[in-house]
C-alpha cells in the first residue's frame, strides 16, 4: 500500500513514517510537510500539490486548517483520503461531507479501536439507563489545542443517539441545577498524558465507569494505516472506526 502522508513533520506524522519503515506492505511515496518546503530529500514536499506519483491513499495528520486543500487535491486526483484532526470548523465539517459525495474518506476524531468500542459501549450504557446523569472527563498533555477533545465530543455524540434530546454542557461553570438530559463535558490539561476519556453514568443508585486511556500515541499511527489499508477500493462515502469495526 502506498501512502501519501500529510504532516510528516509532526509528531503522528513521524510516528506513522517510523511505523511503516518496519512493515512491508506499506510504502509512504511521499512526506508532505510546510517544514519541508525546498527539502532536496527525495520523497519530501512542501505541500500535496508539488507529488504526482502513485499513491493509493492520503492520510492527513496535519492540522485541520489544512482541510479544503486536502480535499481538493484527493478530488482532483480521485484519492480516499484518511483524516486524523481534529478541532474541524462547522465549515470544515460541511466541506468534508460534500467532498464524501464524490471520493472515499475515513473521518475519525480518534484513530483508537478502544475508543470505538468505549464509543458503542457508552451508547449502549445511556440507552440502557435512560435517566441516568452521564458526564464525560477527558485528560490530555497541556499542549493540546483543542477543547473539549475530539475524542470527547466523538463519546457525546455516540451518547447521543440513544438520547437524541442530550445538551452538552462543556466546562460547568455557573452554579445552578443539573438537567436532566445534560451530558457533562470537562476538561483537563497535564503534563504529557497521551489521552485518558472516561464516561460517567449514575442513576443515584449505581454507578457504571467507563475508561479508556492511551499509552503511547503509536496506538493512533496503528489505527490510521488499518483505516487507510480499509479504504483502498471503498466508493465514494464518509466511512468511520464503527464502519471498520463491522
Amino acid at each position: 500500500m502506498n501512502i501519501i502522508l500529510n504532516g510528516a513533520a509532526g509528531q503522528m506524522g513521524r510516528k506513522i513514517a517510523s511505523l511503516a519503515a518496519e512493515r512491508e506492505d506499506v510504502n509512504i511515496v511521499a512526506e508532505v510537510s510546510l517544514e519541508y518546503a525546498g527539502s532536496e530529500i527525495e520523497g519530501q514536499y512542501g505541500s500535496l500539490a508539488e507529488y504526482r506519483g502513485d499513491a493509493d491513499c492520503v492520510v492527513d495528520f496535519s492540522h485541520h486548517s489544512a482541510t479544503a486543500d486536502i480535499l481538493a487535491y484527493c478530488k482532483e486526483r480521485q484519492l480516499p483520503v484518511v483524516i486524523a484532526t481534529t478541532g474541524q470548523t462547522d465549515e470544515e465539517r460541511v466541506l468534508i461531507r460534500d467532498a464524501a459525495a464524490e471520493v472515499p474518506i475515513f473521518f475519525s476524531a480518534n484513530m483508537s479501536i478502544g475508543v470505538a468500542v468505549t464509543c458503542e459501549l457508552a451508547k449502549k450504557a445511556a440507552a440502557a439507563f435512560p435517566g441516568a446523569d452521564i458526564e464525560i472527563v477527558e485528560a490530555h498533555h497541556n499542549r493540546k489545542l483543542d477543547v473539549p477533545s475530539g475524542t470527547a465530543l466523538m463519546i457525546a455524540n455516540s451518547v447521543k443517539e440513544a438520547r437524541t434530546d442530550a445538551e452538552f454542557v462543556i466546562g460547568r461553570h455557573e452554579n445552578g441545577k443539573r438537567q436532566p438530559q445534560e451530558i457533562g463535558i470537562h476538561s483537563l490539561r497535564m503534563g504529557n498524558v497521551v489521552g485518558m476519556h472516561e464516561v460517567i453514568i449514575t442513576t443515584g443508585r449505581e454507578t457504571i465507569t467507563i475508561k479508556h486511556e492511551a499509552a503511547d500515541r503509536a496506538l493512533f499511527a496503528d489505527g490510521a494505516m488499518a483505516a487507510a489499508a480499509y479504504m483502498v477500493g471503498k466508493p465514494a462515502g464518509l466511512y468511520n472506526m464503527q464502519d471498520m469495526m463491522k
